[in-house]
């Protein structure tokens, strides 16, 4: 009798830990990290100004002017709907040596106010708009500049025909896809526009451009350009937000180019730290 009770207590036991442990399984990973994270808002944009840096280049006659109507009084209903998400802190796409906190002092006081750039028209007038007294600089180089100071032979080698001129056939569907963008900037409300360039489809097909052409060069040139070059910028632009980020309680806002927030809405999603705002949940959160 003893022996029975003995071996049922022993199966009890065993079953109860096999129970917790079945349970342990199942749990989703999310569930072994903090609920409470900082709030990302990442606007991906196009420059407003047009300053001809980017692959792509647009075509005079589908420039916009934010100065001018019926823009914008679109930038101004693209700013309200920005100011829903309350950031904290307001992070753009320039280096420390721009000073962005010395302009917007001087944005404050009455300047800059016919800038057409975006750091400007978005960046400066939320901050102004909310009384931040600070605009974080967090773009940084790649280790692609790095390494050409290391060894300039190898990096110009590394970089022959690197140029965004290939013959693969997805190219055109790439151009024809951005030459519509550029019409729709042209010819939709920008709120709407926006809406649109920030949504999950169309930052993982930003992304996924520059996983064809030229990143096809060689076995692997092609693939360690991009690693070291465009996703390595990114990379260190991340740190950079995770070195402004002081609490879960920061809502942090960052105004982009649109190729940059593809990669960055990739690394913030990933990253049990962030949560990743989407672009057209703001009425819902507010």
């Amino acid at each position: 009798m003893k022996i029975i009770l003995a071996f049922g207590v022993l199966t009890l036991f065993v079953a109860c830990n096999a129970n917790d442990l079945s349970q342990n399984i199942v749990r989703s990973p999310k569930n072994y990290f903090p609920e409470e994270k900082t709030k990302v808002l990442v606007v991906g944009t196009f420059h407003f100004d047009y300053p001809g840096l980017d692959a792509h280049q647009i075509d005079e006659q589908d420039k916009i002017d934010v100065l001018k109507e019926p823009k914008r009084s679109e930038v101004t209903e693209l700013v309200e709907y920005i100011k829903l998400f309350r950031p904290t802190k307001i992070a753009i796409e320039a280096t420390p040596e721009w000073k962005a906190t010395d302009r917007l002092r001087k944005y404050q006081e009455g300047d800059y106010r016919d800038q057409r750039d975006e750091r400007y028209q978005l960046g400066m007038r939320i901050a102004n708009d909310l009384k931040l007294d600070t605009l974080y600089s967090i773009d940084a180089s790649s280790m692609a500049k790095d390494i050409e100071k290391l060894d300039s032979t190898y990096s110009n080698q590394l970089w022959n025909d690197f140029d965004f001129q290939s013959n693969d056939p997805y190219e055109d569907y790439v151009n024809t896809w951005l030459e519509a963008a550029d019409q729709q900037a042209k010819q939709m409300n920008l709120l709407a526009y926006f809406k649109q360039i920030n949504s999950r489809e169309s930052h993982q097909l930003g992304y996924g451009i520059y996983l064809i052409g030229d990143f096809k060069l060689d076995n692997y040139r092609g693939a360690d350009i991009l690693s070291y070059w465009w996703y390595n910028r990114n990379v260190r632009i991340f740190r950079k937000l995770q070195l402004i980020t002081e609490s879960n309680d920061d809502k942090i806002l960052l105004i982009f180019g649109n190729g940059h927030a593809a990669v960055l809405r990739q690394l913030i999603e990933c990253s049990p730290e962030y949560e990743f705002i989407e672009f057209d949940s703001l009425l819902s959160i507010s």
